[in-house]
């Protein structure tokens, strides 16, 4: 299990069983069963060539199921059953990159052409078990284009093996057969722009309405990790000690790199970023955009990675892209995804209300949220009512206005920030009950009056509070050893998390570093990697208050191993995590974009505030 660089100051070693692993690579490399990769240069170097047209066809059958003709491509499969259309086309398992994937106990192997038709000595390595480090694509001699025919058409490998039953027969004509073949070795032939041998080049996108308490720890956080894990990077052929654990092939091979990152600031209205973005992008070409912030709208961001396919990175925003992209991985849907639970509940209840009014100031993220909750209680018996607050007034008299000629069993959802929430404390509550935006409040220290809290309810996407301290521990306790301070829990773990999936990411990617890929490893690992970084960091964490435990019994007075157990301000504990961040559940599948899809409804259990209780379960809507 790899450890993230973002927790190297807690000295974890590297363990016995991964040199173990790695003497058994090593072992095997040495033996030929495996070559290195090879440069850019000679991945650049494709085994055919072929017009644009016949490569755009060749992508249309692999990615779509659809034949040049226009018609669907079919197939057997299982010796009987018909498949057609994209239910067949071959992206359904060998993925976007065409590196394949492992489903359950089936191992899809790589069909990109530097897999396909590699040479002896020639031979490309790719980790096919999600679990451990120790299982990668078989060695096979290089296909032809008779022999990869045969295993399109008639299932017999280039070792006249019958092939698995999961693969289907195609009925496919030699025309469309070569357009597959070109797109096959076009395929995840040359390293994605951005990507050098001994580097990678990020972006973070911050746009010009996030405040600047905001903005200053968003790029001290990005700033310490990325100088952090550089300074623990053991490029190949570099004699500098490694400080960080890392895979075993990924240590043998020396696929390490450097990270080079720009913080692409956006000035003026959002209808020119997209230029701004394209821009930086012609000038000084990045392979990601990694995290990021946004107070208002992310949709010109979104559309830029959609159009140039540029991954945009898990940003901490209250408003993701409007449409999907293959190309943008959202934490959550924000305040649409609050919208969406408090449908939901509000659906669910013995005695629906009749009637919601809806408060949030003009802008992206209040109308998006307030489109989302009307649309969603549509056709429920549930009426809603939108009100803007007027931007021309004072905030307190503006909510006056707005609150105004309410019936007493109206319920209201406000949509508001920390400020406006704070305004209300000098107003008497009126109405039925009161709901608040987590995403846009600031959580449960939401600075509500005592009068206003005592009926109202938080639509709560996060863990709740107990658990998400355990969650959040090592985030907590990294925080407080770079010396950065919480100034925004939700962004900062978010931050925190964006930074770490990547590492570990790109680590279990070796040197295939292609854009596809990338999207294809976040969809297959996200929720392996989260059970298993939650029980290595709740291993971890009993070990160090152990080791707290033996340093308090022998009087040790320095900082070191007090630092390590005291660090979040909190004793460490023997809790179970199930989690790395501050949301329920993080899980993604193919065409999944948003990684936690739930939420709570809490409310306050006193007019102090300090403790929640649960009004619900967790809702899916």
């Amino acid at each position: 299990m790899q450890c993230s660089f973002m927790i190297s100051n807690l000295s974890v070693a590297i363990s016995g069983t991964a040199q173990r692993i790695a003497l058994s690579l090593a072992a095997t490399i040495a033996l030929g069963a495996f070559g290195l990769c090879l440069p850019a240069t000679a991945l650049g170097q494709q085994a055919g060539s072929s017009d644009s047209a016949q490569l755009a066809a060749g992508r249309r059958i692999y990615v779509e199921g659809i034949l040049p003709s226009g018609a669907a491509l079919s197939g057997l499969r299982q010796a009987d059953t018909l498949v057609s259309g994209a239910a067949a086309a071959c992206v359904t398992c060998h993925r976007r990159s065409g590196l394949g994937q492992v489903e359950a106990n089936v191992q899809i192997p790589p069909i990109a052409g530097n897999y396909l038709f590699a040479n002896p000595g020639d031979k490309r390595l790719v980790t096919m078990d999600p679990h451990v480090s120790k299982s990668f694509n078989q060695a096979h001699d290089p296909y032809t284009d008779a022999t990869l025919a045969a295993a399109i058409r008639d299932g017999m490998n280039n070792r006249g093996k019958v092939m698995s039953e999961a693969m289907p027969r195609y009925a496919i004509k030699d025309t469309e057969l070569q357009a597959l073949t070109a797109y096959l070795r076009h395929l995840s032939a040359e390293w994605s722009p951005g990507v050098s041998a001994t580097s990678i080049r990020f972006a973070t996108v911050i746009t010009p309405d996030l405040e600047p308490a905001r903005r200053k720890v968003l790029v001290d956080m990005i700033r310490t990790v990325v100088r952090q894990k550089n300074s623990s990077t053991k490029l190949a052929n570099q004699g500098r000690t490694r400080h960080h654990m890392t895979s075993a092939a990924e240590l043998i091979l020396g696929t390490e790199r450097n990270w080079e990152l720009e913080f692409w600031e956006l000035q003026g209205a959002p209808e020119t970023w997209g230029e701004q973005l394209a821009a930086r992008q012609r000038s000084n070409p990045v392979f990601a955009l990694l995290s990021g912030a946004s107070a208002g709208t992310w949709q010109p961001v979104h559309d830029f990675c959609d159009r140039e396919q540029v991954p945009c990175w898990f940003p901490s925003v209250e408003v993701p892209g409007k449409q999907t992209s293959p190309y943008a991985f959202y934490f959550s849907g924000g305040v649409t995804l609050e919208a969406a639970v408090l449908a939901r509940h509000l659906r669910d209840q013995a005695q629906p209300p009749r009637h919601v009014v809806q408060i949030f100031r003009d802008g992206e993220v209040g109308r998006s949220a307030a489109q989302t909750l009307a649309s969603a209680l549509a056709g429920s018996g549930i009426a809603t009512t939108e009100r803007m607050v007027r931007p021309d007034l004072p905030a307190v008299d503006a909510l006056r206005l707005t609150l105004g000629k309410l019936k007493p069993d109206d319920q209201v959802m406000f949509w508001l920030g920390p400020a406006d929430v704070e305004a209300l404390g000098k107003i008497d509550p009126v109405a039925g009950k009161h709901y608040f935006s987590v995403v846009l409040a600031q959580g449960e220290h939401a600075l509500l009056s005592p009068q206003w809290r005592k009926n109202a309810a938080l639509i709560y996407p996060y863990e709740l509070p107990e658990n998400r301290l355990k969650n959040l521990d090592y985030f907590y306790t990294w925080l407080n050893l770079v010396k950065i301070p919480l100034v925004d829990e939700a962004m900062q773990s978010e931050v925190f998390f964006s930074l770490n999936f990547m590492t570990d990411t790109l680590s279990e990617m070796l040197d295939n570093v292609y854009r596809d890929y990338l999207i294809d490893r976040a969809e297959s690992m996200l929720s392996i990697r989260e059970g298993m970084k939650s029980a290595q960091e709740t291993r971890d964490r009993v070990a160090l208050g152990r080791a707290g435990d033996l340093a308090k019994r022998h009087g040790a007075s320095t900082m070191d191993e007090r630092l390590r157990i005291q660090a979040s301000g909190h004793e460490i504990g023997t809790g179970v995590s199930h989690g790395t961040t501050l949301y329920p559940h993080l899980s993604l599948g193919p065409d999944q974009r948003f990684a936690s899809k739930s939420g709570y409804i809490v409310r306050f259990a006193d007019d102090k505030g300090i403790k929640l209780i649960t009004e619900s379960a967790l809702i899916v809507p």
